[in-house]
């Protein structure tokens, strides 16, 4: 299709690259002119490519078009118009001229928010939900025909900086694409916009973003961020107009400071530790972090009353060198800029935002462990000022007091790794009582990563009691939820800014294939952080209609509490997810938290502990024990100031947990415990899909995977042809490190492990079964296993009975059509975590979900969990649910309160 392009910005300029690399023909590119000789991205990217690049100051001279400007468009026989953002007022002979008309890019769900500043008053209203629509240009403000409308939430702590790169940004670009892909394709829409709820708001400016001191807490908080950063909001303070930026809602006492009177606030200001303190008229709080001046320089709020005068740092050498690569960097984005001098303006010389967020990434990418933010950029903003702040994070002047942690150093994986390895109680890394320590082993090569603090029973006690003091007295316990919830999204934000380290520290310390680390370990444990922030203030409680005392009368509700302390003890399979699962849950339910990794899978669980400090969640939350499960674990369960315990691992030792928690305390408990999940394989499925999504049931993750499918029933008359495509499939399965990203099958998590599948085998070929493919160690250095198959397997066998966790298809066959049979088989276990089925038929889909007993059955696919959708088994595979919003009920307790009136 043939496309003019009318706009600017970068985002201009991505959508344009994009629609080129679609198949598009870009016929011209119709942007603003120059400023300060400087083009606009989209310009420049469309010289580059030899595009036609039009730069009309104006289209409409007294309301009416410019004829010269329309013929000179109308010459291109553009088919389509695409807006992406576009500032100048185009004339209608213009929108109306091509084939199918003109569509543009708008940030806001329409009708709600229209005009220039959508983004500014979707947050000064506090909406919970944004996103933006791409719409049929019309005469009117906004108003045409939807094309294409797309959602996402708006957190409490949103700026338009947030939302603009978290969702609208990214989202936009690819929802311009895609809208052009509909209109080539004669599929798209036009929707009426309603009029109902409709809103114009007016444009965002200096003048009309004062702040009214006389209202809530949280709507202060909302206009400064919904003016963040431009056009900012301001007020008079003593006698200055002070601009304000970075605010989030504050709970709990107000902090220690120098008092600052604001005319006409409610309250004096504190400007404390952290940034300056306001109250509004509720008696609410809110925290400022930067403030700017009329002469536009910026400062850290909590510096207010402190000298502005610094002392000027003299350069290393190397740091010479780093400036004269930071001056490129600005060379390059101020191209209009002759020379890039000591006092050299950033702003003045012409850059704007999508300008400071390029320079950052820039510099991220050449100054290795530099981490500015876009708030840095605009607190110095001379070349001068910026160099001197760089080269202050660069020696470490300008961090807070840190952690001290003394990390284990490694190079793997392209990246340095820094490992904490002792014990996390109260906020602090610490050696184990005695000192007592172990190795921790990488399974690749059977070598010693680290050593490891190797906890004790007083180390429990420690932290336990460090534990119920932050839940009872700590900030923690008094923080109300939704700041409890801005923290866990901090903490998710940081798992994903570590996820490739936290990712390789998996495939070392786990034997986890990297990629498949990257993607399930760590990716879903990101989301299962999100997903459980985002509960944090909904849960509630209700109101229940009971008989009245007559004459008067009665009120009761419920309210739903956290527990308290709460003790989890993960395996070793999926050690960050499995830590995630549980603790997330726990933590935006309002518990504290002391955890046992697996004794041979530390790292990952010490690494997030640092990640939590890094993240703001007080100290004694969340404490991390390394050691054996004999003596932690059963502390841990004994204790009698745990109140709930969490487990996931084998039945053998989740019943003993279960009694120790009965004897000691009466503990609330879940277990998420073994399994041996059928899954059934009949004649009339998609066969090509079966032995794919088969083969994943079993292999994936090596098969150390709780719901692996741990018996295959397969309908005799395909059972030749199936088995003979997986041995094909398996053939083709690459056995290596881990880390190499074309690796299939790592290693075996440990050597004890790798023994017992090596036994299993051993056994299944003893009893009878018939060993198909594999059964033995790979000739290699670690612990590597073969993929193995089985068939012929009997059910009074004990590789029919057993659960493996390991890499092993066990095949049985069932007559054609006996459908009832193989249902009674494949219950015939004790276990009833997961099971599938693979069919056409629905009926029989639906009729054998129905009749498996297991907590999750899945159809025509295998290992879909998903954050949302609640997990956990039946009979000895345990009770309580991990996942979803039942997951929360298993760290909550329900209070019944009847009020007589």
């Amino acid at each position: 299709m043939k496309i003019a392009v009318i706009g600017q910005s970068q985002f201009g300029l991505e959508v344009y690259q994009e629609l080129k690399k679609a198949g598009h023909e870009i016929v011209g590119i119709f942007t603003i002119p120059d400023k300060n000789g400087k083009q606009d991205p989209l310009a420049a990217e469309g010289a580059r490519d030899g595009t036609r690049v039009f730069k009309y100051l104006r289209w409409r001279v007294k309301g009416e078009a410019v004829a010269e400007v329309v013929r000179e468009y109308a010459s291109l026989g553009a088919q389509l118009n695409v807006l992406p953002f576009c500032s100048q007022f185009i004339p209608m002979e213009v929108i109306d001229f091509p084939q199918h008309g003109s569509i543009i890019y708008h940030p806001s769900l329409l009708p709600r928010h229209r005009g220039a500043s959508a983004i500014n008053w979707t947050l000064i209203h506090g909406d919970t939900r944004g996103g933006f629509t791409i719409f049929w240009a019309d005469a009117g403000l906004d108003t045409g025909p939807i094309l294409m409308q797309r959602e996402c939430p708006v957190f409490p702590d949103d700026t338009i900086t947030t939302l603009y790169k978290r969702f609208l940004y990214p989202q936009g670009v690819k929802g311009m694409v895609e809208s052009v892909e509909l209109i080539a394709s004669g599929r798209a829409p036009r929707v009426r916009q309603p009029e109902d709820g409709a809103t114009y708001e007016c444009i965002q400016k200096k003048e009309n973003a004062q702040i009214n001191w006389q209202q809530r807490a949280e709507d202060i908080h909302n206009w400064i961020r919904g003016n963040d950063m431009v056009p900012g909001a301001w007020a008079e303070v003593n006698g200055h107009k002070l601009t304000f930026f970075g605010s989030t809602l504050l709970g709990g006492a107000p902090p220690q400071g120098q008092t600052l009177e604001i005319p006409g606030a409610s309250r004096p200001a504190v400007v404390s530790k952290n940034g300056l303190v306001l109250f509004g008229n509720d008696g609410n709080m809110l925290l400022v972090k930067s403030l700017q001046f009329e002469d536009g320089k910026m400062i850290p709020a909590s510096k207010y009353f402190s000298s502005t005068e610094s002392s000027s740092l003299e350069l290393t050498e190397d740091e010479k060198k780093i400036k004269e690569d930071v001056r490129a960097v600005w060379k390059g984005i101020l191209s209009n800029v002759a020379e890039i001098v000591e006092s050299t303006d950033f702003f003045k010389s012409g850059a704007a935002s999508m300008d400071v967020v390029r320079l950052v990434e820039e510099l991220r990418l050449k100054c290795a462990g530099l981490q500015l933010q876009n708030e840095d950029v605009y607190m110095a903003t001379t070349f001068e000022d910026f160099m001197q702040m760089v080269v202050r994070k660069l020696r470490g002047e300008d961090e807070e007091e840190e952690l001290l942690i003394d990390h284990v150093e490694m190079d793997v994986n392209g990246r340095t790794l820094r490992l904490p390895h002792q014990t996390f109680i109260n906020g602090q890394f610490m050696d184990a009582e005695g000192g007592a320590w172990y190795h921790t082993i990488n399974p690749t090569h059977g070598t010693v990563i680290c050593k490891v603090s190797l906890a004790q029973i007083s180390d429990v006690d420690k932290a336990v009691a460090a534990a119920k003091e932050a839940f009872e007295s700590g900030e923690w316990g008094r923080m109300n939820p939704r700041d409890r919830g801005r923290l866990l999204y901090r903490l998710a934000d940081l798992m994903e800014e570590h996820q490739e380290e936290l990712a390789t520290i998996e495939a070392i310390d786990s034997g986890a294939v990297y990629t498949l680390a990257l993607k399930t370990h760590v990716g879903m444990s990101i989301q299962t952080f999100r997903y459980f922030a985002g509960w944090c203030d909904k849960i509630q409680g209700c109101t229940i209609p009971i008989n009245q005392a007559r004459p008067n009368r009665n009120l009761t509700f419920t309210k739903r509490e956290p527990i308290g302390v709460c003790g989890v003890v993960i395996p070793w399979n999926y050690p960050l997810m499995m830590l995630a699962w549980k603790a997330a849950a726990c933590l935006a339910a309002g518990n504290t938290l002391v955890l046992k990794p697996a004794q041979v899978t530390p790292l990952t669980a010490l690494k997030f502990a640092e990640l939590t400090v890094k993240a703001g969640i007080p100290k004694g939350v969340v404490n991390i024990l390394p050691g054996a499960g004999s003596l932690i674990g059963q502390r841990i369960s004994e204790h009698p100031d745990v109140r709930k315990l969490g487990f996931t691992g084998s039945t053998p030792v989740g019943k003993q947990i279960m009694k120790s928690c009965a004897v000691s305390n009466v503990k609330k408990v879940s277990l998420e415990l073994g399994g041996k999940s059928p899954l059934l394989i009949f004649a009339d499925c998609d066969l090509d899909k079966a032995v794919r999504m088969g083969m994943g049931a079993v292999f994936f993750n090596k098969g150390e995977n709780c719901i692996a499918a741990g018996r295959l029933f397969v309908e005799e008359s395909i059972h030749d042809q199936f088995l003979h495509r997986v041995v094909e499939e398996v053939k083709k399965m690459k056995i290596g490190d881990p880390l190499d990203r074309s690796t299939d099958h790592g290693p075996q998590n440990h050597k004890a492990h790798l023994d017992k599948l090596i036994q299993y085998c051993v056994t299944g070929v003893h009893e009878g079964a018939r060993l198909v493919y594999g059964g033995r160690q790979v000739p290699r250095p670690g612990f590597f296993f073969e993929p193995t198959v089985f068939t012929d397997v009997q059910d009074e066998m004990f590789i029919a009975q057993e659960e493996s966790f390991g890499p092993i298809m066990i095949i049985s066959k069932f007559p054609d059509g006996d459908v009832d049979g193989v249902l009674k088989r494949a219950n015939n276990t004790e276990f009833g975590l997961a099971s599938g089925v693979f069919t056409r038929d629905l009926s029989k889909a639906l009729y054998v979900s129905d009749k498996l007993q297991a907590g999750t059955v899945f159809v025509n696919t295998y290992n879909k969990t998903d954050v949302a959708a609640p997990f956990g088994g039946f009979k000895q595979s345990g009770f309580g649910k991990d996942l979803g919003q039942e997951a929360l009920n298993e760290y909550l307790r329900t209070k019944t309160v009847t009020v007589e009136y």
